[in-house]
């Protein structure tokens, strides 16, 4: 090796550190403002949710599941921002990476659109409260008590003790109705009697069945009113009111209680004879 081509290596090496040095210098400035940038946007990013959850919390109709949800979805799109406000600064193309998200956003929103629909519903009912957990509710062709309404779906116990979960989209866009918000429930029953049984005192009869009833509400009072004249009956209307949690019990009861007390005044409660015809041999 002679001295020219110790001069190249050495002319060749010192390219090299200036260049390296030259682009140390560059980029490592930009990567020093993007952890800058990276901490000093997490705290604010921090600071934002935080006044963003007191503001909601103050909001009387805000639910606890849809106020987290909200901060962690306005957290989530505060991030995504910083990061790419970071990708800028070293240098990266923004314009594509924002044309890429949006793509990918349109295609899960075109694979989910029944999610996001359930979603929507969710946050309507969080927001307006149709109803409340612990509400006996009939929507969707089922009737049951809200045990949990969550973003998506709502969980509803059948009076038989079956789980039912609804979706939101189609719960909030369908017919509900709440039993409990009114805190009084009326329960529809029909009694057939006798046609020569006296109404004053079938009347009578059919109240003392549902006034000895500790369950049965004073206000608004139970009534009685003759309904039909049936073939084989005359029916009466039966009409107590109970609060939505006795429903069932006051139900059931009544009809036992009118059977006891009708038979007890001696009133009589058609029901249909079978008629035999015996041939003479």
């Amino acid at each position: 090796m002679n001295f020219q081509d110790v001069e190249n290596i050495a002319e060749t090496s010192k390219n090299w550190v200036n260049t390296a040095i030259e682009y140390g210098t560059e980029y490592g400035i930009k990567l020093i403002t993007a952890i800058v940038i990276w901490i000093v946007g997490k705290w604010i990013i921090n600071k934002l949710v935080k006044i963003f959850k007191k503001v909601i919390s103050k909001s009387p109709n805000m639910d606890t599941t849809l106020e987290k949800f909200l901060s962690n979805l306005v957290r989530t799109i505060l991030l995504v921002l910083l990061i790419i406000a970071i990708l800028g600064q070293l240098g990266i193309d923004t314009a594509s990476f924002a044309a890429i998200l949006a793509a990918a956003g349109l295609a899960v929103g075109l694979a989910l659109q029944g999610s996001l629909s359930n979603f929507a519903g969710g946050v309507l009912i969080m927001l307006f409260k149709p109803f409340k957990v612990g509400d006996l509710i009939e929507a969707q062709g089922e009737v049951g008590v809200v045990k949990e309404i969550q973003i998506f779906t709502t969980q509803l116990a059948t009076p038989d003790n079956k789980l039912v979960i609804i979706p939101n989209g189609t719960l909030s866009n369908g017919n509900i109705k709440n039993y409990t918000e009114l805190g009084q429930i009326r329960v529809d029953l029909t009694i057939g009697v006798s046609y020569d049984a006296d109404i004053k005192q079938t009347k009578e009869v059919l109240m003392s069945a549902m006034m000895s009833q500790d369950k049965v509400l004073k206000d608004p009072a139970p009534t009685v009113n003759m309904g039909e004249l049936a073939d084989s009956s005359v029916n009466y209307v039966v009409r107590p009111w109970a609060t939505p949690e006795n429903y069932w019990d006051v139900y059931f009861q009544t009809i036992e209680n009118c059977k006891v007390e009708l038979d007890k005044a001696g009133i009589e409660i058609p029901y249909p004879h079978s008629v035999e015809i015996h041939k003479e041999e």
